[in-house]
């Protein structure tokens, strides 16, 4: 069986770590500056998680389910405003995803670039 890249494990554990992160930040109280350190640890395991984790083989697959994740949080933290914890679950995606996603975006865009 072939081994993985270290990247690709450290990518693995950061997108399993910030998924559970989005969940849990749903339920901690956002006062003061906490809101703020919440938001940018999503953001920072976001970008991670495009540098790390995504080959050139899973580009095309992840740039699709990236964009379909951020327009269905997107609409969905709109709709369910009426439940604040999965509104602010989609949100917390939100954070999570768009960061990575635009990174292989601009990886996939380079790499075309030199070809």
């Amino acid at each position: 069986m072939p081994r993985k890249k270290q990247g690709n494990i450290i990518g693995a554990w950061a997108f399993l770590i910030g998924v559970v992160l989005a969940v849990l930040f749903a339920f901690i109280p956002t006062f003061m500056f906490a809101g703020i350190w919440l938001t940018w640890v999503l953001v920072l395991i976001g970008i991670a998680i495009g540098l790390l984790n995504i080959g050139d083989a899973e580009v095309q697959p992840f740039l699709l389910a990236g964009v379909v994740l951020v327009i269905v949080s997107s609409f969905g933290g709109a709709v369910f405003t009426a439940i604040p914890f999965l509104s602010v679950i989609l949100s917390n995606l939100l954070l999570l995803f768009v960061p990575a996603t635009i990174i292989v975006a601009l990886k996939s865009v380079f790499s075309l670039a030199r070809r």
